[in-house]
């Protein structure tokens, strides 16, 4: 049966983009450390070539397996997050602990826990349908597990990875027909808790200013949005060319993971980022397709599963864009498919994989119904 060409196309084009622009990007920094200049772009290499055989395995295993061990993955997810916070096993870079290292391979914590948040919440709502669009309880009971998770990332910290699980699992609750009042509580709860947590934070509160009037501290907490914002300015309509930003020369930091949408305006201009937001629109609009399709088959663990990826991909894009154009503060979250991170990168297109797995059962069911 054959795979969504769409989805497969957006996929493919927004991984290779990827690796082109972490070998623009990491070559000043890979050299100035002493590597090859093609140090960091090996290595995604690599990590992309295994996530595409992780892609061939995902695709032939039954979304049933993953709806019939929801717990599973709740353990997974909290155990992880309780391990990285251990010193000796966590590492610590640039002040946040959220790696766990075997070997030559750093694991993101977060990143596998974002998918796995997906699998028990695409379980839950399933199994409490009744209760999830009827009793307030029945609401709160996931989202009280979920604060445990996100208070342990915020002990990391990683405040970008708590938004993106929390406002992933409202989604999901929104298409899962929650009442639109308790929704909208929710948000607005989730709003003045955000706002709190800034504020009682000194460095989320210095990134909020420096986001507010970067230009009045492009020397201090606006420089990051300042040398993105150079950029894109620099890069024009046309851009100035492959490989010939000036940016990515230690004056943009993070230009191969956070930030690389700045290299990707400085070299291929508007049109190269409204090429790359267009891949984005494909995938996602797929995505949400895909999950239509199987929630009017009623198959609603599947349908579930591909909203919360496609929201999940969805919201990282959309704060991403927004934290590189200075449209949101900086939030530390990385360009799916695209930035610098071997473990978001396997993550990501595992999801995918399942993505592309509930695409063909909906294919079959509906080749089995015609017969």
């Amino acid at each position: 049966m054959q795979l969504d060409r769409s989805l497969l196309f957006s996929m493919f084009a927004l991984l290779a983009m990827g690796l082109v622009f972490v070998a623009s990007a990491s070559m000043p920094l890979a050299l100035h450390q002493g590597h090859s200049g093609f140090y960091y772009f090996d290595k995604q290499l690599a990590f992309a070539i295994l996530s595409l055989l992780a892609i061939g395995i995902i695709i032939f295993i039954p979304t049933e397996i993953y709806a019939k061990h929801r717990w599973a993955w709740l353990v997974i997810g909290g155990v992880l997050l309780l391990l990285v916070l251990v010193p000796g096993i966590g590492s610590t870079v640039n002040g946040s602990r959220r790696w766990i290292h075997f070997g030559p391979i750093a694991l993101q914590v977060s990143e596998i826990v974002k998918l796995c948040v997906v699998m028990y919440v695409s379980g839950y709502l399933v199994e409490h349908t009744i209760a999830v669009r009827e009793t307030i309880s029945g609401v709160l009971k996931p989202l009280g597990i979920l604060l445990v998770f996100g208070v342990l990332l915020l002990l990391e910290p990683d405040f970008g990875a708590t938004v993106v699980v929390f406002s992933t699992t409202l989604g999901m609750m929104f298409m899962a027909r929650i009442p639109v009042r308790w929704f909208v509580l929710l948000i607005l709860a989730g709003v003045i808790a955000s706002g709190f947590l800034v504020f009682l934070s000194p460095y989320r509160l210095a990134r909020l200013t420096g986001f507010l009037h970067p230009w009045a501290s492009q020397y201090d907490t606006g420089y990051q949005l300042t040398q993105s914002l150079i950029a894109f300015g620099r890069g024009g309509f046309f851009g100035v060319g492959l490989g010939e930003s000036l940016q990515k020369w230690f004056y943009l930091p993070e230009a191969h993971t956070d930030f690389i949408l700045a290299i990707i305006g400085e070299e291929l201009g508007l049109i190269g980022t409204v090429f790359i937001l267009g891949l984005y629109m494909v995938l996602i609009w797929r995505g949400l397709q895909i999950a239509r399709t199987a929630h009017l088959n009623h198959q609603l663990y599947d349908a579930y599963l591909a909203y919360g990826i496609s929201f999940w991909m969805g919201l990282q894009m959309v704060v991403n864009f927004g934290v590189n154009l200075g449209l949101l503060p900086t939030k530390g979250l990385t360009l799916p498919l695209i930035s610098y991170g071997g473990s978001s990168l396997l993550v990501d297109m595992a999801a995918l994989g399942i993505l592309l797995r509930v695409d063909l059962q909906n294919k079959f069911r509906a080749k089995h119904e015609e017969k």
